[in-house]
């Protein structure tokens, strides 16, 4: 317990900085300040750069699920994101899989067959 470190990565946004913790383990960048127990590092590129990638994650799984065929009402897709100081924002794994929820929802009969 002695030399636990809590690692924060710092992100600057339009709103201000978003302060982020993280696991020890993925440390690898230069720290920019520290106090006992807590180190913090500013990374480089915007918030908003590190969710664009996932973002258009998002928009592929939409745009393959939301198509003539299947035609749903409702599409719902939930995954995880982890952020990390040098690949900015990526899909979490859960164990050994990547995390990926999708619902498909349809109120006015299921998907069309050609």
């Amino acid at each position: 317990m002695g030399n636990h470190v809590t690692e924060l990565l710092r992100w600057e946004t339009d709103q201000g900085p978003v302060v982020v913790e993280v696991d020890e383990e993925d440390a690898g960048y230069a720290s920019i300040s520290a106090k006992p127990g807590e180190v913090v590092k500013d990374v480089k590129g915007s918030f908003e750069d590190a969710l664009e990638r996932v973002r258009g994650a998002a928009e592929s799984a939409l745009a393959t699920f939301r198509d003539e065929v299947l035609d749903p009402d409702e599409v719902s897709i939930e995954f995880g994101i982890k952020l990390n100081a040098e690949a900015g924002a990526v899909i979490a794994k859960t164990s050994v899989e990547g995390h990926l929820v999708v619902g498909l929802r349809w109120t006015r009969g299921g998907p069309k067959h050609g």
